[in-house]
Formats: C-alpha cells, structure tokens, sequence
C-alpha cells in the first residue's frame, strides 16, 4: 500500500464516521502509546516494521495518537513482551509469537511452524481464511488483539560450524533455533536453545552453540554470523515463513474509538506489506555479498528433511491429544495448507522452478 494511499483512506474513514474533519481531531484526547519490540535496533527490517507503524498512527491522527518504539531490553526483555502486556506495563509490541509456544503452543500457528505455510498462504488463511478469527479466540484469554504485522518469507537453514552431510550430523548438534521447531529438532538428537537476536553472534563467536539461524541474507549480513561459521544451509524448514505481529493490550485496544482503531488496523496492514517487501527486494544482492565473502551456500541433504517432516507429524500428533486450543487452531490450518499447496504447486511453484532454471 502506498504510504499517500494509507494516509488518504485513513483520513476518509475518520472523515465519514465523524462527519467533518475538525471533529475527528477533537474526538477522542491525546493518547500515548509504549510499544515494545522483540528485536534490536540494528535489524532495521523488523525494528523498521514497528517504526513504520507508529508513524502510520501518528500521520494519520495528525499526532493526537502517538506510539514511542522501543528496542529489545529498553522497556521489557525480548521474550517477556506478553507477560508485559498482560500487566498492563506496555500497550502494544512487535514480536513473533512463536517465542511463547512455552505458555501455549498455539501462539507459534500466529507466525510459524515446522513445514508450515508459505507467506502468501498465510496472508490468505489470515485475511480469507479462519486464521484471524481463531487466533483472535485464541488470543482473547490472554487479554491481546493481535493483528500481522510482517512477514520473512521462506527463511535460510542458518549457519553451522561443520558441514551437514546427513541426518546422523544433526545427533548432539546445539542449535540456535527459533519457537518450538526445537521440539522437532529434539528428535533428530539437536540440542536447541532461544537466543534473542542481539546475543547470537557472541553465543556462535564463543562455542556456546555449534550452529544458529535467524532469518535470512539480509539480516544475517548485519549481525554478521558468516563471520564466525561459513556453511549457510537452506531451506529452513521450520520457517516456510514466519509472520510477524502486533500484539495489543484488549483494554488499550478497546478503550480506543472505532476511528482510531480503523488506523492500528491500517497502519499495522502497511507496516506488513512493508516488511515482507523489503526482505524480498535486500535478500538476493545480500546473498550474493554473503558468498563473495567466503559463504558455503549448501542445501540441506534430504535425509535431513525427510526426518524433520516425520519428526514434525509426531510432534503435531501429540500436541492434538492433549492441547485443545492448538488442536481446533490447527486442524483449520492442516486444511488450508495442503488446498494451498495442491495449487501453488500447480501454478506458482511450476512456473518459478522453469524461471529459476533459466538464464536471466
């Protein structure tokens, strides 16, 4: 969406709901919001996407409605921004929620599992599907709104010490692994630990683990990580992609004029298509930038995937029996995904294996 576009439908709809333009400054009082981000500053891609909304809101209510962004660790810790939330320390943050598969599983179906969706699947069960309406639900008992608010795409397999020639290299292997693809991973006899981003270079650097991923070319360009392991692997099976979001405090979000809550919407919805545009468009020169400085680029053997995808179906089998929420969340997810692929393998996917085979 065009930054002129937003502003100019968001400004509409005010003007329509309250009839004329000064009304709409006068409608509700100055409001201030904290949002806490998952990621560092340095990561101008996510940190960005949180930076980009907040100007979105404060454009669009002409400044009545501000939103101060905060970097991992400012305000609350990386991983502790929806106990913050809950306590009504911050009002909104920028996170991907699988960090908190650990308080429900479910959270990770809100931003990515193992052999999960790809981004425009995702888009689609968010915005045509019943995504957004269970999640919501979902949601709900933890006194959040959540909207999207950005997406990687499908991500690299990151970054390893030693090379990966077969599923037995992946036996007592400690990984740097986001959500809970470390539960999958386990299985394959890995060691995963969650690393905020700010920290995985040093944890690499100094051994504490043999291998770790973040997302992709561009980001990993920036903390520098071929720096201190040179085998890149792909694809990340664990991230088909990962959706990023928006979570927000219900009674902030709710104490808000359907005005004003119009443009979180909007400006959450620009930041996303934002997000996802510029990993697309900084990921292939970074790539390349990765290789001329000494970067393995290495696909990870099908041994290797194949455990992961029978690894990952066991998981899903367990958490079904005795995770109801992630069960009724995820069996609506198992349907769209496979439609979804029976398509796009039959359109999308056939026509970008011939284009990346050709001479362009």
């Amino acid at each position: 969406m065009e930054r002129r576009k937003f502003l100019k439908n968001a400004g509409l709809a005010g003007i329509i709901a309250a009839g004329t333009a000064p009304a709409i400054v006068g409608a509700q009082q100055a409001i201030r919001w904290r949002l806490a981000s998952s990621f560092p500053k340095s990561l101008e891609t996510l940190f960005g996407g949180a930076e980009t909304f907040a100007k979105n809101v404060t454009e669009a209510t002409g400044g009545k409605f501000t939103v101060s962004v905060h970097a991992a660790g400012e305000l609350v810790p990386a991983f502790g921004v929806v106990d913050a939330l809950q306590q009504d320390t911050i009002e909104c943050a920028h996170t991907a929620p699988y960090y908190f598969f650990g308080k429900d599983e479910t959270f990770a179906l809100d931003c990515a599992i193992p052999f999960g969706m790809n981004a425009r699947q995702m888009a689609a069960w968010m915005n045509d599907g019943n995504g957004m309406k269970l999640l919501r639900e979902f949601y709900a008992q933890f006194n959040i709104v959540n909207f999207m608010m950005g997406n990687s795409g499908a991500q690299m397999g990151g970054w390893y010490r030693k090379e990966i020639k077969s599923v037995a290299d992946i036996n007592g292997l400690k990984i740097r692994i986001g959500g809970f693809a470390g539960r999958v991973i386990t299985k394959l006899g890995a060691v995963p630990q969650n690393i905020p981003a700010g920290e995985i270079y040093q944890a690499l650097e100094k051994g504490t683990v043999d291998a770790a991923e973040w997302i992709g070319p561009y980001d990993d360009l920036r903390l520098g990580l071929h720096k201190v392991a040179k085998n890149y692997y792909y694809p990340a099976w664990w991230e088909g992609s990962t959706q990023f979001s928006l979570l927000v405090n219900a009674k902030a979000y709710h104490g808000l004029s359907k005005e004003y809550q119009s443009i979180v919407r909007q400006a959450a919805a620009d930041a996303h298509i934002e997000v996802l545009a510029r990993y697309d468009a900084r990921n292939p020169t970074s790539l390349k930038q990765l290789i001329a400085e000494g970067a393995k680029l290495q696909r990870l053997p099908k041994d290797v995937m194949d455990a992961a995808f029978k690894a990952s179906r066991e998981v899903y089998a367990e958490l079904n029996s005795k995770n109801p929420s992630w069960k009724k969340v995820y069996a609506d997810y198992s349907r769209f995904l496979a439609d979804a692929y029976q398509w796009q393998g039959i359109a999308e996917g056939s026509y970008d294996q011939y284009m990346a085979a050709q001479k362009l």
